[in-house]
């Protein structure tokens, strides 16, 4: 069968998770990639050992062969390139969020369901085996009511970091919340069901920067359960990201993706094993450097992605599921803006 030929829009850091994972998949090819620069541009493609580089988005999606675009430019400049390549009918990966609006978001989804093109975003996180345990318990009632549901995504950022477009609202959309803790926000709402209501408040508490270095969040779920997210990039040294789900029949506890708590009032034969297990050394964590992230991640789902464009079945995150992050980071930084308790769109 024919590979599915991969373009990159963006040659920044995490371009190459994207470029690594297609040359690893089944199936992929590497095609081209745009950049602002050119020299960014083919320094990238003789790294990757990708044939062909340009400056010009439109002449990246010209070329013979191209079937599908990873856009990894910064998170407020998805939508141009996005639209562009759904004109020249390419199918779109996404790196998170898919915009940095809803109403963004909702364009992109909107013209390419017009032009009959897929869309996915990178929520690497969903595709551990501890996160799909936990969902899967959930889904099984075991935790019974749920009660509590929160995420904490407590990191360090040096201040060197916040250099280029990183913080800047017009190009990044936000800050802690938008870029750091946007996969743990996304993991807590597949598990626990998109907030009903949420109330926030976001500062600068030590970085120089336009957008948050920390944020928290109270929220209430459609199913009564109450909930909090703390996300911070200001802290030293940083921990890793954690889950807390708890319910009247049990609890569970994921950092990163490991499994470091898991009681039920009725056991199960599998349970000890879920327990012994440990993940977080092939998905890596970004707790105090943001490429210290392996590639594993990106790869399962750049290969769901391309099965499911070959399959013509439906991606394990299809681009309205990978909406709802974006409607509740709107809906944290919204409340944190106005000082009142907002409901995700």
């Amino acid at each position: 069968m024919q590979k599915l030929g991969f373009g990159f829009i963006g040659s920044g850091a995490i371009a190459n998770f994207h470029a690594r994972a297609v040359a690893a998949a089944n199936g992929g090819a590497l095609i081209g990639v745009a950049s602002r620069r050119l020299g960014s541009a083919q320094a990238f493609a003789t790294e990757h050992g990708i044939p062909f580089a340009t400056d010009d988005v439109k002449e990246l999606l010209k070329q013979p062969g191209l079937d599908a675009v990873c856009i990894t430019t910064p998170s407020a400049l998805h939508l141009e390139p996005a639209l562009a390549a759904i004109r020249a009918h390419k199918h779109l990966m996404i790196e998170k969020p898919l915009d940095s609006t809803v109403e963004g978001t909702d364009h992109i989804l909107d013209e390419a369901a017009k032009a009959g093109v897929r869309v996915g975003s990178i929520f690497q996180a969903r595709f551990g085996d501890a996160a799909r345990q936990l969902k899967a318990a959930i889904d099984a009632g075991r935790f019974g009511r749920l009660v509590l549901a929160s995420c904490y995504v407590k990191w360090n950022r040096t201040k060197e970091y916040y250099t280029g477009w990183k913080g800047r609202l017009a190009e990044d959309g936000g800050g802690a919340v938008i870029n750091q803790a946007i996969h743990g926000v996304d993991l807590l709402q597949w598990f626990a069901g998109m907030p009903r209501e949420v109330f926030a408040w976001t500062t600068q508490r030590v970085h120089r920067i336009e957008s948050e270095d920390t944020a928290v969040a109270a929220l209430k779920f459609e199913n009564g359960a109450f909930g909090t997210i703390e996300a911070s990039t200001a802290l030293w040294p940083g921990f890793a990201r954690r889950i807390e789900i708890c319910g009247e029949n049990g609890s569970a506890v994921m950092e990163d993706d490991d499994i470091v708590k898991w009681e039920f009032r009725d056991e199960r034969p599998e349970d000890a094993k879920i327990r012994a297990t440990r993940e977080s050394a092939a998905m890596g964590s970004g707790a105090a450097a943001p490429m210290a992230i392996r590639f594993e991640g990106h790869l399962r789902q750049i290969q769901d992605f391309i099965d499911g464009v070959r399959e013509n079945r439906p991606f394990f995150i299809e681009g309205v599921e990978a909406r709802k992050a974006v409607s509740l980071v709107r809906a944290i930084y919204e409340s944190a803006e106005f000082g009142r308790p907002v409901s995700p769109k």
